[in-house]
Protein backbone atom coordinates (compact mmCIF):
# COMPACT_ATOMS: atom_id res chain seq x y z
CA UNK A 1 0.00 0.00 0.00
CA UNK A 2 1.31 3.77 -1.15
CA UNK A 3 1.52 6.60 1.30
CA UNK A 4 -1.59 7.80 -0.95
CA UNK A 5 -4.35 4.53 -0.11
CA UNK A 6 -2.93 4.70 3.85
CA UNK A 7 -3.92 8.48 4.23
CA UNK A 8 -7.22 7.53 1.52
CA UNK A 9 -6.99 9.75 -0.76
CA UNK A 10 -8.62 9.35 -4.40
CA UNK A 11 -6.70 7.22 -6.91
CA UNK A 12 -7.42 8.20 -10.34
CA UNK A 13 -7.53 5.71 -12.72
CA UNK A 14 -9.61 5.15 -16.33
CA UNK A 15 -8.85 6.97 -19.36
CA UNK A 16 -7.44 10.22 -18.98
CA UNK A 17 -9.16 11.84 -21.67
CA UNK A 18 -12.62 10.60 -21.01
CA UNK A 19 -15.67 12.54 -20.11
CA UNK A 20 -16.33 10.71 -17.09
CA UNK A 21 -13.62 10.85 -14.59
CA UNK A 22 -13.31 8.38 -12.31
CA UNK A 23 -11.10 7.77 -9.08
CA UNK A 24 -11.08 5.17 -6.13
CA UNK A 25 -10.77 5.53 -2.29
CA UNK A 26 -9.20 2.89 -0.72
CA UNK A 27 -9.77 3.62 2.62
CA UNK A 28 -13.27 3.76 2.18
CA UNK A 29 -13.93 1.67 -0.93
CA UNK A 30 -15.85 4.32 -3.08
CA UNK A 31 -15.51 5.15 -6.44
CA UNK A 32 -15.94 8.73 -7.55
CA UNK A 33 -17.55 9.45 -11.12
CA UNK A 34 -17.35 13.12 -12.22
CA UNK A 35 -19.43 14.00 -15.23
CA UNK A 36 -16.57 16.05 -16.99
CA UNK A 37 -18.52 17.18 -20.84
CA UNK A 38 -16.96 19.15 -23.46
CA UNK A 39 -19.28 21.97 -24.35
CA UNK A 40 -22.24 22.19 -22.58
CA UNK A 41 -23.08 19.80 -19.66
CA UNK A 42 -25.76 17.38 -20.92
CA UNK A 43 -26.06 14.28 -22.06
CA UNK A 44 -24.23 14.18 -25.56
CA UNK A 45 -23.56 11.09 -27.10
CA UNK A 46 -19.60 10.83 -26.58
CA UNK A 47 -20.58 11.33 -22.42
CA UNK A 48 -23.10 8.59 -22.73
CA UNK A 49 -20.48 6.37 -24.45
CA UNK A 50 -18.10 7.35 -21.92
CA UNK A 51 -19.93 6.56 -18.64
CA UNK A 52 -21.33 3.46 -20.34
CA UNK A 53 -17.36 2.10 -21.08
CA UNK A 54 -16.16 2.73 -17.42
CA UNK A 55 -20.00 1.02 -16.01
CA UNK A 56 -19.85 -1.68 -18.50
CA UNK A 57 -16.30 -2.80 -16.84
CA UNK A 58 -17.60 -2.12 -13.23
CA UNK A 59 -20.37 -4.79 -14.16
CA UNK A 60 -18.07 -7.13 -15.87
CA UNK A 61 -15.52 -7.00 -12.73
CA UNK A 62 -18.33 -7.79 -10.39
CA UNK A 63 -18.51 -4.51 -8.79
CA UNK A 64 -14.85 -3.97 -8.51
CA UNK A 65 -12.38 -1.67 -10.21
CA UNK A 66 -8.81 -1.92 -11.52
CA UNK A 67 -6.39 0.35 -9.97
CA UNK A 68 -2.92 -0.16 -10.90
CA UNK A 69 -3.39 -2.99 -12.11
CA UNK A 70 -5.14 -4.59 -9.27
CA UNK A 71 -8.92 -5.41 -9.00
CA UNK A 72 -10.80 -3.74 -5.91
CA UNK A 73 -13.70 -4.17 -4.12
CA UNK A 74 -16.29 -1.23 -4.26
CA UNK A 75 -18.68 -0.80 -1.75
CA UNK A 76 -19.81 2.69 -2.93
CA UNK A 77 -20.70 4.64 -5.89
CA UNK A 78 -20.75 8.31 -5.92
CA UNK A 79 -21.69 10.57 -9.13
CA UNK A 80 -20.83 13.97 -9.03
CA UNK A 81 -19.71 16.66 -11.32
CA UNK A 82 -17.05 18.97 -12.33
CA UNK A 83 -18.57 21.50 -13.74
CA UNK A 84 -19.29 24.62 -11.11
CA UNK A 85 -22.80 24.73 -10.14
CA UNK A 86 -24.23 21.97 -12.99
CA UNK A 87 -24.87 18.27 -12.12
CA UNK A 88 -26.47 17.38 -15.01
CA UNK A 89 -28.39 19.48 -17.60
CA UNK A 90 -30.05 16.65 -19.26
CA UNK A 91 -30.77 15.24 -23.25
CA UNK A 92 -28.74 16.87 -26.00
CA UNK A 93 -31.76 19.02 -27.08
CA UNK A 94 -29.43 20.74 -29.74
CA UNK A 95 -29.46 16.90 -31.49
CA UNK A 96 -32.73 16.47 -31.01
CA UNK A 97 -33.82 19.48 -32.63
CA UNK A 98 -31.83 18.04 -35.47
CA UNK A 99 -33.02 15.05 -35.45
CA UNK A 100 -36.61 15.55 -35.23
CA UNK A 101 -36.49 18.15 -38.40
CA UNK A 102 -34.66 15.18 -40.03
CA UNK A 103 -37.07 13.60 -39.18
CA UNK A 104 -34.35 10.58 -38.16
CA UNK A 105 -36.28 8.30 -36.22
CA UNK A 106 -34.06 5.49 -35.82
CA UNK A 107 -31.06 8.40 -34.88
CA UNK A 108 -33.42 9.13 -31.84
CA UNK A 109 -34.35 5.86 -30.85
CA UNK A 110 -30.66 4.94 -30.84
CA UNK A 111 -30.28 7.59 -28.36
CA UNK A 112 -33.15 6.86 -26.16
CA UNK A 113 -31.85 3.16 -25.64
CA UNK A 114 -28.52 4.49 -25.04
CA UNK A 115 -29.47 6.73 -21.84
CA UNK A 116 -31.58 3.67 -20.95
CA UNK A 117 -28.03 1.40 -20.96
CA UNK A 118 -26.95 3.68 -18.77
CA UNK A 119 -29.64 3.98 -16.65
CA UNK A 120 -30.61 0.48 -16.26
CA UNK A 121 -27.54 -0.79 -14.71
CA UNK A 122 -27.21 1.85 -12.58
CA UNK A 123 -30.74 1.78 -11.10
CA UNK A 124 -29.36 -1.87 -10.38
CA UNK A 125 -26.29 -1.43 -8.28
CA UNK A 126 -24.78 -2.46 -11.43
CA UNK A 127 -25.89 -5.76 -10.12
CA UNK A 128 -24.09 -6.04 -7.38
CA UNK A 129 -25.83 -6.86 -3.53
CA UNK A 130 -22.87 -5.35 -1.88
CA UNK A 131 -22.44 -1.81 -4.02
CA UNK A 132 -24.65 1.32 -2.89
CA UNK A 133 -25.39 4.33 -4.99
CA UNK A 134 -25.05 7.99 -4.21
CA UNK A 135 -25.99 10.74 -6.10
CA UNK A 136 -23.64 13.95 -5.51
CA UNK A 137 -25.67 17.50 -6.65
CA UNK A 138 -23.58 20.32 -6.09
CA UNK A 139 -25.53 22.46 -8.49
CA UNK A 140 -28.82 22.34 -11.77
CA UNK A 141 -30.00 18.59 -12.29
CA UNK A 142 -32.71 19.07 -15.07
CA UNK A 143 -34.21 16.56 -16.60
CA UNK A 144 -31.96 13.60 -17.46
CA UNK A 145 -29.20 14.89 -15.19
CA UNK A 146 -32.85 14.22 -12.18
CA UNK A 147 -33.26 11.33 -13.61
CA UNK A 148 -29.62 10.13 -12.95
CA UNK A 149 -29.64 11.44 -9.27
CA UNK A 150 -32.79 9.54 -8.83
CA UNK A 151 -31.20 5.63 -10.00
CA UNK A 152 -29.37 6.00 -6.75
CA UNK A 153 -29.95 4.67 -3.42
CA UNK A 154 -29.10 8.01 -1.98
CA UNK A 155 -29.73 11.86 -3.16
CA UNK A 156 -27.00 14.15 -1.17
CA UNK A 157 -27.86 17.90 -2.67
CA UNK A 158 -26.44 21.21 -1.49
CA UNK A 159 -28.95 23.48 -0.44
CA UNK A 160 -28.09 26.25 -3.93
CA UNK A 161 -29.07 23.20 -6.26
CA UNK A 162 -31.63 22.91 -8.12
CA UNK A 163 -33.61 19.87 -9.72
CA UNK A 164 -36.65 19.32 -11.92
CA UNK A 165 -37.94 18.44 -15.50
CA UNK A 166 -38.70 21.29 -17.77
CA UNK A 167 -39.67 18.68 -20.62
CA UNK A 168 -43.07 20.01 -20.73
CA UNK A 169 -42.08 23.67 -21.56
CA UNK A 170 -41.19 22.05 -24.95
CA UNK A 171 -44.39 19.90 -25.03
CA UNK A 172 -42.78 16.81 -24.10
CA UNK A 173 -42.10 14.47 -21.04
CA UNK A 174 -38.82 13.31 -19.79
CA UNK A 175 -38.79 9.68 -20.70
CA UNK A 176 -35.46 7.92 -19.43
CA UNK A 177 -36.52 6.87 -15.96
CA UNK A 178 -38.50 10.06 -14.63
CA UNK A 179 -42.20 8.42 -14.09
CA UNK A 180 -40.17 5.17 -13.17
CA UNK A 181 -38.05 6.48 -9.99
CA UNK A 182 -39.82 9.36 -8.99
CA UNK A 183 -43.04 7.73 -8.70
CA UNK A 184 -41.61 4.84 -6.37
CA UNK A 185 -39.97 7.82 -4.13
CA UNK A 186 -43.11 10.15 -3.80
CA UNK A 187 -46.30 8.23 -5.57
CA UNK A 188 -47.86 8.43 -8.59
CA UNK A 189 -49.99 11.59 -8.28
CA UNK A 190 -47.07 13.31 -7.07
CA UNK A 191 -44.72 12.54 -9.65
CA UNK A 192 -46.67 13.65 -12.11
CA UNK A 193 -47.80 16.73 -11.16
CA UNK A 194 -43.72 17.60 -10.28
CA UNK A 195 -43.29 16.31 -14.20
CA UNK A 196 -45.92 18.04 -15.72
CA UNK A 197 -45.31 21.20 -13.52
CA UNK A 198 -42.07 21.90 -15.66
CA UNK A 199 -41.29 23.68 -12.38
CA UNK A 200 -37.40 23.71 -10.89
CA UNK A 201 -37.38 23.02 -7.41
CA UNK A 202 -34.48 23.79 -4.68
CA UNK A 203 -33.35 21.08 -3.52
CA UNK A 204 -34.68 21.94 0.18
CA UNK A 205 -38.15 21.70 -0.88
CA UNK A 206 -37.08 18.36 -2.95
CA UNK A 207 -35.65 17.29 0.62
CA UNK A 208 -39.02 18.39 2.19
CA UNK A 209 -40.91 16.45 0.07
CA UNK A 210 -38.70 13.44 0.33
CA UNK A 211 -36.57 13.28 -3.09
CA UNK A 212 -33.35 14.42 -1.69
CA UNK A 213 -32.70 12.51 1.50
CA UNK A 214 -29.82 14.76 2.54
CA UNK A 215 -29.27 18.40 2.61
CA UNK A 216 -25.95 19.91 2.49
CA UNK A 217 -24.95 23.38 2.95
CA UNK A 218 -23.13 24.57 -0.29
CA UNK A 219 -19.76 23.22 -0.30
CA UNK A 220 -19.76 20.53 2.22
CA UNK A 221 -21.64 18.02 -0.37
CA UNK A 222 -18.68 15.86 -0.81
CA UNK A 223 -18.06 15.79 3.35
CA UNK A 224 -21.55 14.69 3.35
CA UNK A 225 -21.09 11.67 1.44
CA UNK A 226 -18.46 11.09 3.36
CA UNK A 227 -19.56 11.48 6.64
CA UNK A 228 -22.94 9.53 5.95
CA UNK A 229 -20.50 6.57 4.73
CA UNK A 230 -18.47 6.50 7.69
CA UNK A 231 -21.87 7.29 9.54
CA UNK A 232 -23.18 3.73 8.03
CA UNK A 233 -19.91 1.48 7.77
CA UNK A 234 -20.45 -0.91 10.68
CA UNK A 235 -24.25 -1.21 9.53
CA UNK A 236 -23.40 -1.29 5.76
CA UNK A 237 -24.62 -5.13 4.80
CA UNK A 238 -27.83 -4.20 6.74
CA UNK A 239 -28.34 -0.77 4.54
CA UNK A 240 -27.55 -2.73 1.56
CA UNK A 241 -29.67 -5.21 2.11
CA UNK A 242 -32.43 -2.95 2.70
CA UNK A 243 -31.98 -1.29 -0.63
CA UNK A 244 -32.27 -4.20 -2.10
CA UNK A 245 -35.24 -4.80 -0.90
CA UNK A 246 -36.60 -1.67 -1.74
CA UNK A 247 -36.22 -2.72 -5.60
CA UNK A 248 -37.62 -6.02 -5.22
CA UNK A 249 -41.23 -4.06 -3.29
CA UNK A 250 -40.89 -1.74 -6.53
CA UNK A 251 -39.42 -3.56 -9.17
CA UNK A 252 -37.85 -1.45 -12.50
CA UNK A 253 -37.60 -3.67 -15.46
CA UNK A 254 -36.06 -3.08 -18.69
CA UNK A 255 -39.11 -3.84 -20.38
CA UNK A 256 -40.72 -0.57 -18.70
CA UNK A 257 -38.16 1.43 -19.44
CA UNK A 258 -37.57 0.64 -23.23
CA UNK A 259 -41.62 0.98 -23.09
CA UNK A 260 -41.83 4.59 -22.17
CA UNK A 261 -38.86 5.87 -24.68
CA UNK A 262 -41.12 4.34 -27.13
CA UNK A 263 -43.80 6.38 -25.82
CA UNK A 264 -41.20 9.61 -25.67
CA UNK A 265 -39.72 9.08 -29.21
CA UNK A 266 -43.14 8.80 -31.02
CA UNK A 267 -44.44 12.36 -28.81
CA UNK A 268 -41.08 13.76 -29.92
CA UNK A 269 -41.73 13.34 -33.51
CA UNK A 270 -45.39 15.27 -32.56
CA UNK A 271 -43.79 17.92 -31.92
CA UNK A 272 -44.57 21.47 -33.73
CA UNK A 273 -42.29 24.45 -34.91
CA UNK A 274 -43.12 26.25 -31.58
CA UNK A 275 -41.94 23.17 -29.38
CA UNK A 276 -38.50 23.03 -30.98
CA UNK A 277 -38.28 26.82 -31.07
CA UNK A 278 -38.18 26.76 -27.23
CA UNK A 279 -36.11 23.46 -27.42
CA UNK A 280 -33.79 26.14 -28.98
CA UNK A 281 -34.26 28.56 -26.08
CA UNK A 282 -33.26 26.11 -23.59
CA UNK A 283 -30.38 24.91 -25.49
CA UNK A 284 -29.31 28.51 -25.64
CA UNK A 285 -29.92 29.28 -21.89
CA UNK A 286 -27.99 26.26 -21.31
CA UNK A 287 -25.05 27.17 -23.14
CA UNK A 288 -25.08 30.54 -21.44
CA UNK A 289 -25.18 28.51 -18.00
CA UNK A 290 -22.07 26.50 -18.84
CA UNK A 291 -19.89 28.79 -21.18
CA UNK A 292 -20.56 31.80 -19.55
CA UNK A 293 -22.06 31.42 -16.19
CA UNK A 294 -24.94 34.54 -16.63
CA UNK A 295 -27.70 32.58 -16.66
CA UNK A 296 -28.96 31.74 -12.70
CA UNK A 297 -32.32 29.85 -13.96
CA UNK A 298 -32.23 27.85 -17.51
CA UNK A 299 -35.93 27.62 -18.14
CA UNK A 300 -36.91 31.43 -16.63
CA UNK A 301 -34.27 32.13 -19.28
CA UNK A 302 -36.00 30.64 -22.16
CA UNK A 303 -39.22 31.58 -20.81
CA UNK A 304 -37.81 35.07 -21.08
CA UNK A 305 -36.71 34.86 -24.87
CA UNK A 306 -40.08 33.56 -25.51
CA UNK A 307 -41.91 36.81 -23.82
CA UNK A 308 -39.45 39.16 -26.25
CA UNK A 309 -40.15 36.72 -29.27
CA UNK A 310 -43.62 37.49 -28.71
CA UNK A 311 -43.61 40.70 -28.08
CA UNK A 312 -42.16 41.85 -31.12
Amino acid sequence: MNMRDAVGLCIPYGPTNSQYETEFDPASQTVWGYFKPRGTACYSLGLLKDILAHDQKLVANGARVEVDGALQDAHYYVTGSRVPRVFNLGGDLALFVLLIKARDRDALAHYARLCIDNMYPRIHNFFSPTLTKIALVQGDALGGGFECALASDVIVAEESAQLGFPEILFNLFPGMGAYSLLSRRIGMRAAEELILSGRILPAAELHRIGVVDLLAKDGEGASAVRDWITANAKRRNGVQAAFRARKLVHPVTREELDAITDVWVDAAFRLQDRDLKMMGRIVRAQMRRTEIGDVSDVTEAALNEERLAEAV
